[in-house]
Order: C-alpha cells, then sequence, then structure tokens
C-alpha cells in the first residue's frame, strides 16, 4: 500500500460542506485505487510492500475534471485552425493531453467537440498520456451557426475549419429535423459519450450575432430525443436568453456559457434537473485575447458584461456548477485550475468551486468511479503546497508538487509515489501481457 502521511489538509470531493475537509490524515492507496482515510497514526505497522509518503506540509483534493474541454484547438486564428486539421494534427492532441493532465492538474476531461474515438482508445491503451476522455465528437450547429467557422467568402464546396469532416468525426453543420437526427445517429455510432449542441450563436464564431437564433426549436427537440433514445445527454452552447430557454424547454441536461440566464431561467433550470458549466475563464481571456475581429471583440464584450451576474443567478438559485475551461485560446491548456480561480471570482465559495471539479462533476458526467477520495475509487489526486481549496491561484504559481493518476504519479514530485514510465506503457500497449 501508499500510505500519503499525515495530509494537511485533504478536500475529498464529496461535498461543498466542510465536512469534506480533513486535517492530519492518512490517505491510504492500493492498486491504483482509494482505501480509505485514517487519523493520522505516527506508529502505524507498516508492511514489506507498504511505502509512507510525508505529506505534512501539504493539501491534497481529487483530480481536476474538466467538463468542457478542447484537445484538438491549438487557437482561433486561421494558422492555428489549419495545424489543427493538418496531417501532424494528432501530435499536437498529444501534447495537449499530456500538458492537461501532468500541468492543468486534470485527470478526467470532457472533450465537448473536437476528440474522437481515437483519442480516448489511444489514452485509455496509455500510448498517449493524458486525461480519460469522455467525448462529443461534434459540436452540432447550422450552417452559418456557431460551428460554421468559413469566412464571408466561403463557397459550395469549402468545409469549415472548425472539425471539418474526418475519420471518427463527422460534419458537425447540419440543418433540419431529420438530418440533426441522422448526424445524432452517426455521432453516437462513431462512440461519443454526449451529444453537443449550439443553442444559440457564439462569441468567437466568425459571422454569427448573439441575439440571433442558431437551431431552430423542431431541430433541438429533435436532437435531444435521438441522444435520449441511445442514452446520451445534450450539452448545450447557450449564452441568449433564447437560446437557454429552448435548451432547458427541448431536453438539454448541462447548459454551457450561460451570459444571460436570468433568475427566472434559473428557477426553470431547476425543475427540469439541469446542470450548468459557465466556463468563467476563457470569458476573462477573451477580452485580453489579440487577433480577434472588431465583430468579434463585441461580442466578447457583450457577454463580459453579464457573465459574473449569470453565475451568481445560477449560484443563489442552487443550480449545480461545473468546472469546465473551454481552452480555445493559447496558454490555456495546461492551466485548466484557473476555471476554479474565476469561478470563485464569480461568486462561488472555494468549496462550491472544487465540488463541481471533482466529485459533482464526475457524477454528471457520467464517471462516478472517480472524483471523490473515498473506498474504491480511482487513486486520481492533486498534491500541492499551500491551501489550494481556498486559494487555487497558488496552482499557477508553482505549488503543484504531484498529479496521480490511477495512483500513479506524473511529476515526480513526491519521493515514493509511483512514477509512470511511458516507454513501460507502450511497450504494454503493444504487447499486453494478455
Amino acid at each position: 500500500m501508499l500510505i500519503l502521511s499525515n495530509v494537511k489538509k485533504l478536500f475529498d470531493g464529496t461535498s461543498a460542506e466542510v465536512s469534506s475537509i480533513h486535517e492530519g490524515v492518512d490517505l491510504v492507496l492500493h492498486r491504483g485505487k482509494i482505501v480509505r482515510i485514517d487519523p493520522h497514526d505516527a506508529g502505524r505497522t507498516l508492511g514489506a510492500e507498504d511505502t509512507i509518503v510525508p505529506c505534512a506540509e501539504y493539501t491534497v483534493t481529487p483530480g481536476l475534471i474538466d467538463c468542457h474541454g478542447h484537445v484538438t484547438v491549438l487557437g482561433l486564428d486561421g494558422a492555428s485552425m489549419e495545424k489543427a486539421i493538418a496531417a501532424e494534427a494528432l501530435l499536437y492532441v498529444e501534447k495537449i493531453l499530456h500538458t492537461t493532465l501532468v500541468d492543468g492538474g486534470v485527470t478526467t476531461m470532457r472533450d465537448i467537440g473536437g476528440a474522437t474515438h481515437r483519442m480516448k482508445r489511444l489514452v485509455d491503451e496509455g500510448v498517449m498520456i493524458g486525461p480519460r476522455l469522455k467525448i462529443a465528437i461534434c459540436m452540432l450547429s447550422t450552417t452559418g451557426g456557431h460551428a460554421d467557422f468559413r469566412g464571408p467568402d466561403r463557397c459550395h464546396g469549402e468545409l469549415s475549419k472548425l472539425w471539418p469532416e474526418a475519420p471518427g468525426r463527422p460534419s458537425s453543420v447540419v440543418d433540419g429535423p431529420w438530418e440533426s437526427r441522422k448526424r445524432v445517429r452517426e455521432i453516437a455510432a462513431c462512440g461519443a459519450d454526449l451529444i453537443k449542441i449550439c443553442a444559440s450563436p457564439g462569441v468567437a464564431s466568425p459571422s454569427d450575432k448573439l441575439e440571433h437564433r442558431d437551431f431552430c426549436a423542431e431541430e433541438i427537440e429533435a436532437i435531444c430525443e435521438e441522444a435520449e433514445a441511445r442514452g446520451l445527454r445534450v450539452a448545450a452552447h447557450a449564452h441568449s436568453r433564447n437560446g437557454i430557454d429552448m435548451a432547458i424547454r427541448y431536453g438539454v441536461h448541462d447548459i454551457q456559457h450561460i451570459s444571460f440566464m436570468d433568475e427566472e431561467q434559473v428557477a426553470k433550470a431547476n425543475e427540469r434537473g439541469c446542470t450548468v458549466t459557465p466556463t468563467s475563464w476563457v470569458m476573462a481571456e477573451l477580452l485580453e485575447a489579440e487577433g480577434l475581429s472588431p465583430f468579434v471583440m463585441e461580442k466578447v464584450k457583450q457577454v463580459n458584461e453579464v457573465h459574473q451576474k449569470a453565475v451568481q443567478y445560477a449560484a443563489q438559485g442552487e443550480l449545480k456548477i461545473l468546472m469546465g475551461t473551454d481552452p480555445v485560446l493559447p496558454g490555456m491548456h495546461g492551466r485548466n485550475y484557473m476555471e476554479v480561480v474565476h469561478l470563485i471570482k464569480d461568486g462561488l465559495s472555494p468549496l462550491a468551486a472544487w465540488h463541481g471539479s471533482t466529485g459533482l462533476a464526475a457524477a454528471e458526467i457520467g464517471q462516478d468511479d472517480t472524483g471523490e477520495l473515498v473506498e474504491g475509487r480511482r487513486a486520481d489526486l492533486l498534491v500541492a503546497r499551500g491551501d489550494i481549496v481556498e486559494e487555487p491561484e497558488l496552482l499557477d504559481e508553482g505549488a503543484l508538487v504531484e498529479v496521480l493518476q490511477d495512483g500513479v504519479g506524473h511529476r515526480g514530485g513526491l519521493e515514493g509515489v509511483p512514477q509512470r514510465s511511458f516507454g513501460s506503457m507502450v511497450r504494454e500497449s503493444l504487447h499486453p501481457s494478455a
């Protein structure tokens, strides 16, 4: 067994209550799983295979669960989009996955558009190191909508530069209820864990205005019905009030961005059992981004005027709020913990922000074997200097010491913690012992 001994402060991820905080405890791990949390025992009797790792200086939390990832996005400028769809694109994905886990502390990610089942398999097989993935594959929108990244000089044969058709990934651009139904069926057949739609126009897309409509009601209803028939939940990009209304009414489970959400919509979302993923960090980052067109920057300013208030409405109305980074700008991958920082800035308590980044997130995305440091769960956890629960910004100042995924470390920051050897993982994936 591996014993993280005398942990100064431990957040177990089970709730946003102070009962989830433990001090001066031993965290016992075995074969990649959590065994138990014990009061610290300085005289613990050790077996021949037991290892003690002193942690009296450290804070321990579950690994982060990012509910809005994009591992295939390098940036929103033309050059970055061209790289992301070039022959070498998988190499960039590998780098993003690695830094997201090792630097960003994300042990599980819901990729909400772009990642294919092939990428998910390569992580599961140990060929690529990164967070385990839940995937949407596409981000469905109408022609001219948020997923349609073609300029004004488009021609009939031009593909959107954002996730064009590729092996394992159908086109994200779809029109009409029956074509939408077919596309959901295709995405499900490609191995999706959820369906992602655009219930409203977007901020970064080149031609749609926030106050306009993307899908109509019949299309959203058709998509949600087909998804439900295949056991899949639907997540919706939704900034505008109209988009949020339609998402709630026609069967969307997770509403993302929520910029113009008001108190009435919070109450309706609660009645329908919806969650929200506000993506607070990217809203702030877009204000400082370089190279955005005046058209896009105007939309950025519009959402930043209202977004914080929407998050506060959601918190006051006791909606389930999940952590999601939406890392579409350079420099965001590998700093995913900054979403926790910005959720707190927007009005969440530190424990609520952490719960939405761990146990609550795991339950809502269907990955209920992780997210909590309780018996039987995967040993996915972060070890850091300082009180990162109250001050998550410390993670951006070098506080992260170790990231364990299934009980194996990736940063080499704690002596005695077994480390993942990339070479041995590849050999095992090529020549499995079984």
